[in-house]
């Protein structure tokens, strides 16, 4: 239809007929795109129109033009919030509260209502959590019928001796530094990152997809790692705090910085629970790291993965959650904070190839 005002294949038409369309045809739209669209033709101070940004919209692709469009526009998104909406089956208000959860602007939050489609689903957390749950609870298994022992297995020289947890005299293994995630400290310590990287995780990836969830989670884990080498340069390491952490103090961090825009239900109560459970988590990993060990000179396990992660999810994963609909290529601070991860990552492989003979260090016996 639109082809029909353009004759000259300008790829643009006037906003007057663009507006004769809507009003012959908005009752086959979606009230949400509708209300975008009459946005667009409102915000455009040209008198006309881009068939591109039409198409986007359709498509479910926001451009930069489209996007700038309805943010200098009359904001007529906003008229409605989405939290008003009645009558929508059990998966429309599961969206909406993810919405909520996660997005501090009404704009971003329609969008998202009107195109998430679970295609794909958030297969990444939960891909990860099922096998970092059923390795450690195998290995965990295990070694309880083998050595006998099902409480504070961490030490021994036979749980150690497994080619995924990091060990410092083993760290010339790369590999190490990311597998030590399906390695945990027990039970309680399992329970408690897998239903805080459920929890959190899972919506984060609802919205802003696995690639941009899993950087950070990852991230998160090669910093925990890499600070242990530098910071705890005698101590294992198992666990997946690394990239919870980072996901959890991004998050929170998010909303701290977004308050007023932030509609969730209870949100100063949910930020409670997670800040205590973290607190549970970090407090029982920093007591574990200086209990007398069972076998010594074995020590225990490091908690500096865990402040490791929170430095990635208040800088890298802050950016990245922040800006929901823009490309993080355009963003100073995300080069910024990329930039000094990086630098970080170069100055710690120095370090472990380096700082160790030079330091002269007693390392605990090889597993």
């Amino acid at each position: 239809l639109l082809s029909q005002f353009d004759p000259d294949n300008t790829g643009y038409i006037s906003t007057e007929k663009f507006r004769s369309l809507l009003q012959k045809h908005g009752s086959e739209l979606d009230p949400h795109k509708l209300e975008v669209l009459l946005a667009l033709a409102d915000s455009n101070s040209e008198g006309r129109i881009c068939y591109q940004d039409f198409v986007n919209l359709m498509s479910n692709k926001r451009s930069n033009s489209f996007r700038q469009a309805i943010l200098q526009g009359n904001r007529r998104l906003c008229s409605k919030a989405l939290l008003e909406e009645t009558g929508l089956s059990l998966s429309q208000r599961l969206i909406r509260h993810v919405a909520y959860e996660t997005l501090p602007r009404e704009i971003d939050r329609k969008w998202y209502y009107d195109s998430y489609t679970c295609c794909p689903p958030p297969w990444f957390m939960i891909t990860i959590t099922i096998v970092e749950a059923s390795t450690s609870v195998a290995f965990f298994l295990y070694n309880g019928v083998v050595l006998d022992r099902f409480v504070l297995q961490v030490s021994h020289p036979l749980y150690l001796k497994n080619t995924l947890l990091y060990h410092p005299q083993l760290r010339a293994q790369a590999w190490r530094y990311l597998t030590y995630i399906f390695m945990h400290a027990g039970i309680e310590h399992l329970g408690l990152n897998v239903v805080l990287q459920l929890l959190v995780g899972v919506p984060l990836e609802m919205v802003h997809g696995a690639a941009r969830i899993s950087f950070v989670y990852v991230a998160g884990v090669v910093a925990g790692s890499l600070a242990v080498s530098v910071a705890d340069m005698t101590a294992p390491v198992v666990g997946s705090s690394g990239g919870v952490y980072a996901l959890v103090s991004a998050h929170l961090a998010n909303i701290v910085m977004n308050w007023s825009g932030m509609k969730c239900q209870f949100k100063l109560l949910r930020m409670a629970v997670a800040l205590i459970c973290m607190s549970f988590e970090f407090g029982r990993a920093v007591w574990l790291r200086f209990h007398p060990s069972v076998y010594p000179p074995c020590p225990h396990p490091s908690f500096m993965a865990h402040l490791g992660g929170v430095m990635v999810g208040i800088t890298l994963g802050v950016v990245i959650l922040r800006n929901y609909e823009q490309r993080l290529q355009d963003q100073t601070l995300w080069w910024i904070f990329l930039s000094i991860y990086v630098i970080f990552v170069l100055f710690a492989i120095f370090w472990n190839i380096f700082a160790y003979s030079l330091l002269d260090l007693k390392l605990p016996p090889p597993p």
